[in-house]
């Protein structure tokens, strides 16, 4: 395990000199050593580049930081740099990073965790076949899956719980496989005392990350005034996040803002505030419209609140020209039975339409103005989770007093994220004798994750507001274990590969 000292070093390695990178992105650097259990400067030295190119994907970085890593641990290179470190300090003070190991802030964490865009080309997506093994398809259908189930949960989050899950699943097919024999940690109760939660209908333990206060990174376009920033992809077909403008990432007059989703050229995003009455919903909208000069300027503002009566729930609606749009987000209301709230779906109509996928957008950024509403409001206590890994924490052998173990070790999201990216390869082209370079794989990678996580997202996105979350997560596995890749039975078949054909995935999802 790497100490703060090893840690500290390979931070100022990576940051200063020939190789010198922005201390994010040495941070991420350090993470991905760490998977590979590269945690010192004396530990990439003794590597070699096949395994650092691996780990960095990308062989000049990887070259600079094995000559670096060599040159540091020669004999006489600690004299050379302590003198070279006491000549720089008396120059200029230390940065924090050097003083201690502080924490990433909860935006660079997220923005660290990025995966790619789950595609919306559903002609793409129809005709793609990927080749992969069966965990990392459970680790993509989980992610996913999260997001319709538990939507307050930030990408670290889901990523970690996502790994118990395969966590989960692995043990329990290595032990029918004969391959691992006896009790599963959590069947010996190093999980006892910690809260559970059910994703893809097995239970696993998480710890609670209490006052762990996330929002998506801010992007302002510089302008006359703060404008909503619109990207838009090459093609015009990917759904593309990006978030408020600076004064709207913290609820404004109360209001809670979603991210921005643009399809297309149309581009679309929710608002929601707490109300008390019919007469404080139709106020409060007039006043958003009113000091809001962008949102006068959207093709329609569809609104949609309820709020308890004296004799029961009142609501309305309104489509404002999107026909059908305010009914769509009221069903959104009472299908979670929400009351006293006013919700407020923008759109900028980009000239193409979108057909029925234009429901999908406004269920996803409503669902996303809500779930802050939820948080700010302190209406639930759903704390921000961390997947534990038990087995883990038997192997440290270290007391359990009410059910916790000092350090607990969790699945890190940077190793789910890690294996994620790298699982989903091109079927084999056997008649093919041209080899394709490192950097060509992990895009081929990429963009099959892309479109892996852009099937999912339409298979989830087409039953969400037709069957309870927890029936979502029922049927999740049912559906995982339909389009899984065929391998070869028993202990031979562990960690096969096979295809997988994304219309599969597509041909699971709601009718009409």
């Amino acid at each position: 395990m790497a100490s703060q000292k090893d840690l500290q070093e390979l931070l100022r390695l990576l940051t200063t000199g020939r190789n010198k990178v922005p201390m994010i992105s040495a941070m991420g650097r350090v993470k991905a050593l760490q998977a590979a259990n590269l945690r010192s400067i004396s530990d990439i030295a003794a590597s070699d580049l096949t395994t650092l190119n691996d780990v960095l994907k990308d062989e000049k970085v990887a070259k600079s930081l094995l000559t670096a890593c060599k040159s540091q641990t020669k004999p006489g290179a600690a004299k050379r740099s302590a003198s070279e470190s006491l000549s720089s300090s008396a120059k200029k003070p230390r940065s924090a990073y050097e003083i201690a190991n502080e924490p990433q802030t909860p935006a660079e964490l997220e923005a660290s965790l990025e995966l790619p865009q789950p595609s919306a080309d559903e002609e793409a997506i129809s005709k793609s076949v990927i080749y992969t093994n069966r965990a990392p398809l459970v680790l993509a259908f989980a992610v996913e899956l999260l997001k319709y189930t538990m939507p307050e949960q930030p990408p670290s989050s889901r990523l970690s719980m996502a790994q118990a899950v395969v966590s989960v699943n692995s043990r329990s097919k290595a032990v029918s496989l004969g391959i691992e024999k006896g009790k599963g940690a959590d069947e010996e109760g190093w999980g006892m005392g910690q809260p559970k939660v059910r994703v893809m209908g097995r239970e696993i333990s998480v710890l609670k990350r209490t006052g762990y206060e996330w929002k998506e990174e801010i992007k302002v376009e510089e302008s006359n005034g703060p404008e909503r920033k619109i990207e838009e992809s090459a093609d015009n077909t990917q759904d593309t996040l990006v978030s408020e403008t600076a004064a709207e990432k913290k609820p404004k007059d109360g209001w809670t803002v979603s991210t921005s989703v643009t399809s297309k050229q149309s581009a679309f995003v929710a608002r929601a505030i707490s109300i008390s009455s019919p007469s404080e919903a139709s106020s409060k909208l007039q006043k958003l419209l009113s000091d809001n000069k962008d949102l006068r300027s959207a093709s329609h503002n569809i609104t949609a609140w309820r709020v308890q009566g004296e004799y029961g729930v009142i609501e309305d609606s309104n489509d404002d020209g999107e026909s059908g749009g305010g009914r769509h987000i009221l069903g959104l209301l009472q299908a979670d039975n929400f009351t006293g709230v006013l919700l407020v779906v923008s759109r900028w109509y980009g000239g193409i339409m979108l057909g029925p996928d234009r429901w999908r957008i406004m269920s996803q950024v409503s669902r996303d103005a809500l779930s802050q509403r939820l948080r700010v409001a302190g209406v639930i206590g759903q704390e921000a989770l961390w997947g534990l890994d038990l087995e883990a924490m038997r192997k440290t052998d270290a007391p359990v007093t009410g059910g916790r173990v000092a350090g607990m070790p969790i699945h890190k999201p940077e190793g789910a994220r890690q294996y994620i990216l790298k699982s989903f390869s091109s079927p084999p082209d056997s008649e093919s004798k041209k080899k394709k370079s490192g950097a060509a794989l992990d895009r081929e990678r990429e963009e099959n994750l892309g479109l892996l996580l852009g099937a999912l997202d339409m298979l989830f996105g087409s039953w969400v507001d037709h069957i309870t979350r927890e029936e979502l997560d029922r049927r999740a596995w049912g559906w995982y274990v339909g389009v899984r890749p065929e391998v070869e039975a028993g202990v031979a078949g562990w960690g096969g590969k096979g295809e997988v054909k994304l219309i599969d995935i597509l041909n699971l999802r709601r009718k009409g």
